[in-house]
């Protein structure tokens, strides 16, 4: 099993800035691509990026191209998800996931998720 832990969500005001960290542990961490995903209040869970197995590619939402940026750091066994120019609606619980899949937008194809942290951006 691979376990991932998320950390660094909480309450920002619009316009800020958070980092997210998930720490991956139990098994190699260079053999899962990464993504992150958001699930707000009576709403799917949405793609919001994923990065390669080595970190040569990265791809975003719409939503978040731009604002958000992925990073991993294989030493640390650890991806990042630097989220800028928060708005209200990024509200939600952010999910890491790993995936040893070449599609990265599809939830389904992630194998081990984590449990989440809350976003909240006040307006």
């Amino acid at each position: 099993q691979l376990q991932l832990v998320e950390s660094g969500g909480g309450l920002v005001q619009a316009g800020g800035s958070l980092r997210l960290s998930c720490a991956a542990s139990g098994r190699t961490f260079t053999n899962y691509a990464m993504g992150w995903f958001r699930q707000a209040p009576g709403k799917e869970r949405e793609f919001m990026t994923a990065i390669t197995r080595a970190g040569a590619s990265t791809y975003y939402a719409e939503s978040v191209k731009g604002r958000f940026t992925i990073s991993r750091d294989n030493a640390k066994n650890t991806v990042y998800l630097q989220m800028n120019t928060l708005k209200a609606e990024d509200t939600a619980v952010y999910y890491c996931a790993a995936s040893t899949s070449g599609y990265y937008r599809s939830a389904g194809t992630y194998d081990y998720w984590g449990q989440g942290t809350q976003v909240t951006v006040s307006s």
